[in-house]
Parts: C-alpha cells; structure tokens; sequence
C-alpha cells in the first residue's frame, strides 16, 4: 500500500453481497428446473471460499425451518407454480425475509470478526496508519507488519523492519505488538518496536510505559516494565535495558522525517544505517571502518555522504555496479 491507510481500510466484510448469492442459489435449488449441471455450478460456488459455504448452509437451515412452521411455503409445487407466474421473485424475496430474519445476526457475527491486514514498504519506504481510534503506526524502510483491528481487538504482528507507535490507550482493548517470541503491550504510550535481520528485537520508549513479555521460552521468564527513555534489547532469552536521553531517542527517531542523525558514529555504522534505506549499498574498508563521522543526511542520499567522506574526511570513493566502496 501506499500513503496513508484510513481506519475504513480496516474493516472487511462483503457479508450483504454473499447473503444475496446465497439467497439467490437457494431460490434457484428449490424451483423444478435444477439440474445436474445447476448442482455443479451450486459446489463451485461453495467451494471458493468458507463465507460461502457457511452463509448458504445458514440460509438452507434457516429455510428448512420456516418451511415447517408453514410460514413462507405451502406444498411445493403451488409455491412454484407461484414463482414461475412472477419470474422468481417472491421465493427471491422470501429467502432474503430468512435471512434478515433468522440469519442476519448469525452472519453478521462471523463477518465482523476481526481480519488480519498486511502493510509492507519498500527498501527506503515510509508508511503512515491512522487507526479509527486516533492511533497511528509509522512503518519504516523495508517492514512487514500484520494488523487485526475491530471494535474488540487491537494487535499487531512485526515480521521484520520498524515501527512507531502512538497508541490511544485502552485498558478494555489494550493494544499488543508481537515480536517473534516477545510481546509489546502498550500502557497508554509512544514506543518504537524494531525487528532487526539478525533476530534482535528492540523496544524505545518515547512516551508513558509499556510492557515487554516473553511468550515463550525456560519458565519463570521475567516482564518487563518500560518506562520514558527506557530501550530494551532483546537476544535470544537475553534482555538488556538501558536508558536513554530524549535528544538521542529523538536522533535515532530521524527517519520520521527522512534523515539520518549521526552523531560520532563510525563509517561502519553510517554504513550499516544507510544501506538499510538503499539498493545501492555502501562498503567500508577495514582501513577506513573505525573512522567517526557525523551529521545530517537525507535517507536516500548516499551522494551526500560520500562527497562529505571524499571532500572533508579525505578518502577515496570507487563505484561499482551497486556499490560504492570508501577507502583510504
């Protein structure tokens, strides 16, 4: 997807478009023209998705038991000697009377159940969610992240990549984040959830608390409470808080606004940031991987940054096919 998501983009359900298909195949099954070739198309039908099947199925039951009652059909055949008379348009109506009647809350129960939406970006994308809530998701470059959202549940799923949260707090419907064997459970908070390549969950907290879980692993594995600065590194079973000053949360946060902030980094690091956003990756020598660096740079810039390494630091720069390499 791209731009911005709205909240109507989270809700699913074609539940009044099936309930009518359905309506009109059991309309169709009860008259004296069906045939064998009608049974087959009737399967098909059924047989593309599970919201088909259960929504005809319903109808038949539902039919079924109107059809003892005596309330929508006489002996068959008058019934269909009726609908013949009118074009099929009485049973077409009646069906639908089942439907509304003793269908609808059933449907619409198994239709408003809450589905899974997936969002991804592109190598040096940026996606904005903006939830009916008030809540917005920031996705960062090349991030995979599943969302379920309805009016019971609010849960997402990082794959890979990076997220900003700016959750409106909900003690009834907390809002959860699932990192592989971790979850993130949002306390009323802004926090940054990222799953790095090499299976390192990271979890910075900006604003209010959050709560850090192990889902799995040896029993008697600890939460943990995170607080404003707090950023929580997470290897294997391993975790490791530590705290942070806002201006250097702020810095690593530059991706927001499509910079990156260096602040005495190394040319590795700088590299390793940067290639993060870009196709055309960056190689530090060893010779030249311990020198330090810093400034503002546009994410998808890497002009920039080798102009400032060749013209101030004094290196040398050698493109190649997708790379470009920065030596001494």
């Amino acid at each position: 997807m791209s731009g911005e998501a709205e909240a109507n983009d989270l809700t699913f359900g074609r539940a009044d478009e099936v309930e009518a298909a359905a309506s009109d195949w059991l309309a169709r099954r009860v008259t004296d023209n069906w045939g064998e070739g009608d049974e087959a198309s009737l399967q098909a039908w059924l047989s593309e998705t599970p919201a088909h099947r259960i929504a005809f199925l319903r109808l038949e039951a539902a039919w079924g038991y109107t059809s003892r009652l005596g309330a929508l059909r006489a002996p068959r055949r008058g019934l269909v000697r009726d609908v013949k008379a009118r074009g099929g348009v009485v049973l077409r109506i009646a069906a639908a009377m089942v439907v509304l009647a003793l269908v609808g809350l059933s449907a619409g129960a198994y239709f408003g159940e809450p589905r899974e939406k997936i969002y991804t970006t592109a190598v040096g994308g940026r996606e904005t969610l903006k939830l009916a809530d008030g809540s917005q998701i920031e996705l960062n470059t090349d991030t995979v992240l599943r969302l379920v959202y309805s009016g019971k549940v609010r849960k997402a799923t990082l794959e890979r990549g990076e997220a900003y949260f700016h959750i409106a707090h909900d003690a009834a419907r907390p809002f959860t984040v699932r990192v592989g064997q971790h979850r993130v459970t949002d306390l009323g908070t802004k926090f940054l959830v990222r799953h790095a390549a090499s299976d390192t969950l990271e979890v910075a907290v900006t604003e209010g608390l959050v709560r850090l879980d192990a889902t799995e692993g040896p029993a008697g594995a600890r939460s943990n409470l995170l607080s404003v600065g707090d950023v929580a590194v997470v290897t294997g079973h391993n975790t490791v808080v530590t705290r942070k000053p806002a201006q250097k949360l702020a810095e690593e946060l530059g991706w927001r606004h499509g910079v990156l902030v260096l602040d005495n980094a190394t040319l590795a690091d700088a590299a390793t940031q940067f290639n993060r956003y870009n196709t055309r990756k960056l190689v530090i020598a060893p010779s030249a991987a311990r020198i330090a660096i810093g400034g503002t740079f546009p994410t998808n810039n890497i002009e920039a940054f080798t102009e400032l390494a060749q013209d101030v630091l004094g290196l040398k720069v050698k493109e190649r096919k997708n790379e470009i390499l920065i030596l001494r």
